[in-house]
């Protein structure tokens, strides 16, 4: 179960993503960014009106647990810096491979209050695939910018810690209300980068001029609550490696999906590295059922 709603969750990032992008054309990426966590927010705020059981929200410790939505205001400015370095191919490799690393560490360690989940044996063969499939999506373009190769893999870094924080504050005060804080932590901080990008660049963070008026552009806050709550189900259920990895899949068949509709699909290296990637996880799900069926099964003396 927790399994399909990681896959789930990636499809519904992969929609959320070209829905923000759509965003981002009619206004600068930071003005965005303040328009997505403010609709998010009024969103989550009603959601959590309509709740007849609601818990206490502010008064928790740790205190970090509510750092989650300022963590993942980071995860966007650090992918945004590397896309003016290298391409988005790689960006989107070298972000899946910070998270697969960072996963890996959590789970062995049980970092944060997380579940210690050691990756038995059987699944280095899955891991392997998976990493090499990371890998043959990746271009020459990270062999000449080494700074931006380093900003995209610190924005997986961050979007796990984002995602371990969220998920340990939704323990306390249910994933609902998990992800209200996260988008209210993050929203004046987005509004503050809005304000002072415009004034340092001296432009306006009005929408540009020209075209029509899309309503369903500003539509990606809401669908980023949706995508903050059933993280903060997901991630204390199963392993952060293979939720990274199931939420990777769903995204980028998605993804491409989206293309061949709206007519810009090519066949490259996303498609080859996410084939890749769903086998590794194919050939660990399979191999995890046999073993745990053969543990089941009485053994003639």
């Amino acid at each position: 179960m927790y399994q399909l709603l990681a896959l789930i969750n990636g499809i519904i990032l992969s929609v959320m993503i070209s829905v923000n992008g759509n965003l981002s054309v009619q206004y600068s990426a930071f003005t965005a960014a303040a328009i997505i966590h403010a609709v998010g927010s009024l969103f989550a705020l009603l959601l959590c009106a309509s709740q007849k059981n609601r818990k206490p929200v502010w008064t928790h410790r740790p205190k970090w647990i509510y750092l989650g939505g300022a963590i993942g205001v980071f995860t966007t400015v650090f992918q945004n810096l590397a896309f003016t370095y290298i391409s988005i191919t790689s960006v989107i490799a070298l972000g899946l491979l910070g998270q697969t690393v960072t996963s890996l560490v959590i789970d062995s360690s049980g970092l944060f209050g997380m579940e210690k989940r050691p990756l038995p044996r059987y699944a280095f063969i899955g891991l392997g695939l998976s990493v090499f499939g990371i890998f043959v999506m990746l271009d020459t373009s990270v062999t000449t910018a080494a700074l931006g190769a380093a900003i995209s893999f610190a924005s997986g870094i961050s979007m796990v810690l984002s995602r371990t924080a969220n998920a340990r504050l939704a323990e306390k005060t249910g994933a609902l209300q998990g992800s209200l804080v996260n988008h209210l932590v993050g929203l004046p901080i987005t509004v503050i980068l809005a304000f002072a990008v415009a004034a340092a660049s001296g432009t306006s963070a009005a929408a540009s001029a020209g075209g029509s008026f899309r309503p369903w552009i500003y539509f990606g806050g809401a669908l980023g609550v949706v995508v903050v709550m059933l993280l903060n189900i997901t991630v204390p259920k199963i392993p952060g490696f293979q939720l990274t990895l199931l939420v990777f899949v769903g995204q980028v068949f998605t993804g491409i999906l989206l293309d061949i509709v709206a007519g810009s699909y090519q066949t490259g290296a996303t498609l080859w590295g996410g084939m890749i990637i769903a086998a590794g996880i194919a050939v660990n799900m399979i191999l995890e059922r046999v073993i745990a069926v053969s543990k089941k099964t009485p053994h003639s003396s």
